[in-house]
């Protein structure tokens, strides 16, 4: 089995019920188990700023698919949640995005692990280190010392 962290976002409609109903469709991939799930985070849009906040957070998973077919089947869930891909930065239903694939880098059309952003985003690496502290990126170092670099970006822990 193989350990894969995948960063959830959503910022239309019920973005905490997505969120949430997006965790247990991860958890019922094939060949794939989820080992645990951070804490949802509210943060600000990047990029495109006239659009709500987003709540986000990341999941642990133990799989056997290869990172291939792992992007394929979150690209389907995307897909159940009505996700339009109308330019960058937009408004999103669902998002769901592959942060990190063993200490694997993958690069080929549609497909980049480490995700090249990841290392930038507060609210990719908060709630990464909530459930794995001790996470690296691999080219990068650790997730917590990238996140430190965050300081000025606004995120902020949903209750429970």
């Amino acid at each position: 089995m193989h350990t894969a962290f995948i960063a959830l976002g959503s910022n239309l409609g019920d973005p905490e019920t997505k969120v949430r109903e997006a965790i247990a469709a991860l958890a019922g991939l094939p060949q794939t188990r989820l080992e645990t799930a951070s804490s949802l985070y509210r943060s600000a849009p990047v990029g495109h700023a006239d659009q709500p906040d987003f709540v986000n957070a990341v999941a642990q998973l133990a799989t056997a698919l290869t990172p291939q077919a792992l992007l394929a089947a979150l690209l389907a869930i995307e897909a159940r949640y009505g996700r339009v891909r109308s330019f960058a930065n937009a408004p999103r239903t669902l998002d769901l995005d592959l942060l990190l694939y063993d200490a694997q880098s993958v690069s080929e059309s549609g497909l980049a692990v480490p995700h090249p952003r990841m290392h930038q985003r507060a609210f990719v690496l908060m709630p990464l280190v909530e459930i794995a502290p001790d996470c690296i990126i691999p080219g990068r170092g650790p997730a917590a010392d990238w996140l430190k670099r965050c300081g000025d970006q606004n995120i902020d822990r949903l209750a429970p």
